[in-house]
């Protein structure tokens, strides 16, 4: 199958969105990129710094004008975002328009295990993260599952699995 639109990546910090993107994108001979990533590129300071400089509003500012920029292309692209891109109806909109948007939705649990030892998560950075991580999903998971065309569970899949799963759901052919 030809690829003919972007393949959008959301959902929670820890489920996978980056990982799984990186291959998929190389799977799929697509360019793969990562919002947060770009934001850092192109500010030229990292997220924990802009949250603390610019507070999470300032850093929600960048993160939608990265997303509109990198889902206006020419080529399509897999796009890993933000766990919290969604919060903003705008990016909702915007990344509902221009791509096929994959939810990875994975438990608190999993998600803490995940993050245990990331010091890069501004939201995480307290005593009680597991319930910081339920509250985050609670409020965000509407929002996920009202934009996305697929939704696949990373709990129990392998990078590799989950990479299939997606190909599989979206009919994209092994030797794209």
């Amino acid at each position: 199958m030809d690829i003919s639109k972007n393949i959008i990546l959301i959902g929670p910090m820890g489920a996978g969105k980056t990982t799984i993107g990186r291959k998929l994108a190389k799977s799929s001979k697509l360019a793969f990129f990562d919002s947060d990533h770009e934001i850092e590129e192109k500010t030229g300071a990292d997220i924990p710094w802009i949250f603390e400089i610019e507070g999470e509003d300032g850093f929600r500012k960048r993160e939608s004008m990265m997303i509109g920029e990198l889902l206006i292309n020419e080529e399509p692209i897999v796009l890993a975002t933000g766990g919290g891109a969604v919060l903003s109806s705008e990016n909702r909109r915007v990344m509902k328009e221009n791509g096929l948007v994959i939810y990875l939705s994975s438990s608190p649990e999993k998600i803490l295990k995940r993050t245990q030892n990331d010091k890069r998560r501004p939201l995480l950075q307290t005593d009680d993260r597991l319930q910081i991580i339920k509250d985050i999903i609670h409020k965000r998971e509407p929002l996920y599952r009202e934009i996305a065309d697929v939704i696949i569970e990373t709990n129990k899949l392998t990078i590799n699995q989950a990479v299939k799963k997606i190909k599989d759901k979206l009919k994209i052919d092994e030797n794209n």
